[in-house]
């Protein structure tokens, strides 16, 4: 599924560059794929392996990342490539046989209906492939260059000044930015001088992908498993119907353990995970995959390398580490990826004050902190002994109460040029400021579809400002003040009014704005309710309508009242150039 080079692309790295990516993991290939969406901006990509990963560590993909996903034109081809997570069962001690274990518990994955869109486990090579795929076809052509290493970096005072490896020769490449996402041990991060701090890790994790046969009923369900003697398995089926994740609980480690514990042999983690599965039994035919690791929450104090104007950044794991067992490895790193990605775009040409980029580390890190503190409550949760719990069903009601953490939707961005106050949030209280837009069906007017509003917002790194209307002067009189350009905004109007209703002869016509060199009307762009579909009362919308601005990743800048005009155009000069 590798691209194939694009003949009018420079073979060769050239000197010069706007953006420089170092590491071709999830938050790399995501802001690569959003980069890529701006052709007049220099990017590129490098990456120490000889070709694309093959097989990947990560696997668990959260709504909010199949949400993203949506924006960059792929979610429903992973959607049926992946394995989905429906149910999650809870197994613990029978309290008559203490030594074997009983299923207590089956709850849904998703017990409120957060998302339309499922919680999957998919190999983390085939999602960057996706991403890959949509930085080649965007306007950048952009592929990644592959079999470069990076040695080191300079800043300087207008540039960074790169030095890389490429077949046992080094070069300076020079760039305006660039963004580390080069892993837990990433060069970027020492280059700048940024320290992972926190916990060590003082639990080990056995963590293998199986093909086996069992008489364990659960085995294509993912489970919780807790057995008599502390000991835990996290068990997740993968995609393909066959093959099976066993996270699988190794103890405690020594404070001199210096690393012992992760030549732990094999053979070792499957005696390990039978023990645990008393009186049920795996026989492993194969393990195409396996590893040992120990649980660490370690944070960087920044994101960038400088309080002011800052030029290098860094992202996923080179900024925070933490155990695997809540799945969102790869879902932050995306989001880590994609919020610096289309901020260095804006500034890179020309929308945005470079101020803008500060903003990076102040919303990244929050969320970094806020998963850390979960995981390190998830994790001493399922390492904790069955007999330690407050109660028995302590796990399992844990997890349904927390659900919409590990799904990716707690994140809430804090006030900021970026984020507005919530002076107006009562006009959508559905819509909270700083968390992610949730989308809901409405129906084109123009020829009476339903479909989900969020779903049209795609990865092209422009805004978006919906207004929803109440088919009155007020809509009007706004749509008067409206001036916005193409390239930067999509704009949008929902009536309250059932479609039928609307007459879009008679709609605004920045609403029906002409399109290309033909100036052809664009007329996807009038929406209203109907048919069981009434986006306003399921979005807590005022009935006098209310604009709800969204940024390019998706998430609620601010929420206006239809009169409020001049405090949008005074929202975006605080952002704008």
């Amino acid at each position: 599924m590798e691209p194939a080079a694009d003949p009018e692309r420079p073979q060769h790295l050239p000197d010069e560059v706007d953006v420089l990516i170092v590491g071709a993991g999830p938050a790399g290939l995501a802001a690569f794929a959003q980069l890529a969406q701006f052709p007049g901006i220099s990017t590129r990509l490098i990456e120490r392996r000889a070709g694309r990963l093959e097989i990947g560590q990560a696997d668990g993909l959260q709504a909010r990342s199949i949400e993203s996903f949506q924006a960059f034109g792929f979610a429903q081809r992973v959607i049926e490539e992946s394995y989905r997570i429906y149910s999650m069962a809870f197994w613990r001690p029978d309290p008559e046989r203490p030594t074997e274990i009983v299923r207590t518990r089956l709850v849904p994955d998703d017990p409120s209906g957060i998302s339309e869109f499922p919680h999957l486990i998919l190999n983390q090579a085939r999602v960057l492939d996706y991403f890959a795929e949509f930085a080649f076809n965007s306007p950048a052509r952009a592929v990644p260059d592959y079999g470069v290493e990076f040695v080191g970096l300079e800043v300087t005072g207008d540039a960074v000044l790169v030095t890389v490896r490429q077949n046992d020769q080094e070069r300076v490449i020079r760039a305006k930015y660039v963004l580390g996402c080069d892993g837990a041990r990433s060069q970027v991060r020492e280059a700048i001088g940024r320290k992972l701090v926190g916990q060590a890790a003082m639990h080990a994790w056995g963590v293998m992908d199986v093909l086996a046969n069992t008489d364990f009923p659960d085995f294509r369900t993912k489970c919780a498993i807790q057995s008599h003697d502390g000991r835990n398995i996290l068990l997740i089926p993968r995609e393909g119907g066959y093959l099976t994740r066993f996270y699988v609980d190794l103890g405690e480690v020594p404070k001199d353990d210096a690393g012992s514990v992760r030549r732990t042999p094999l053979v070792s983690i499957v005696e390990q995970a039978n023990r645990i599965l008393h009186p049920y039994r795996i026989e492993v035919q194969d393990v195409p995959w396996w590893s040992v690791y120990e649980v660490g929450h370690r944070l960087t104090d920044k994101f960038h390398d400088a309080d002011e104007s800052p030029k290098v950044f860094i992202t996923g794991d080179a900024c925070h580490t933490h155990s695997a067992k809540a799945g969102q490895g790869m879902n932050v790193s995306i989001q880590d990826g994609w919020n610096i990605a289309w901020k260095l775009g804006h500034v890179l040409d020309g929308r945005a004050r470079p101020e803008l980029l500060e903003t990076y580390s102040a919303e990244r890190q929050v969320v970094a902190q806020n998963l850390i503190a979960f995981d390190k409550e998830w994790s001493a949760l399922m390492a904790m002994p069955a007999d330690q719990m407050p109660d028995p069903a302590h796990l399992e009601d844990f997890y349904v109460k927390t659900f919409e953490f590990p799904a990716g939707f707690m994140t809430q961005y804090q006030p900021s040029m970026l984020t507005a106050q919530p002076t107006h949030q009562h006009l959508a209280t559905g819509f909270p400021i700083g968390k992610r837009f949730k989308s809901a069906l409405v129906h084109r007017v123009s020829d009476t579809t339903p479909v989900h509003l969020g779903h049209h917002a795609r990865a092209d790194g422009r805004w978006r400002i919906y207004v929803f209307a109440d088919n009155g002067e007020k809509a009007h009189g706004l749509a008067a003040e409206l001036t916005v350009q193409e390239a930067w905004f999509d704009l949008k109007i929902i009536y309250q009014q059932p479609f039928a209703e609307v007459q879009i002869q008679k709609v605004p016509a920045v609403f029906r704005p002409k399109q290309g060199r033909l100036q052809v009307t664009d007329w996807e762009r009038i929406y209203a309710t109907g048919d069981g579909h009434d986006i306003f009362a399921e979005r807590g919308i005022s009935r006098d309508g209310a604009i709800v601005v969204v940024r390019p990743d998706q998430y609620v800048a601010n929420v206006l009242p239809l009169t409020a005009g001049d405090e949008l155009t005074s929202f975006f000069a605080g952002i704008q150039v």
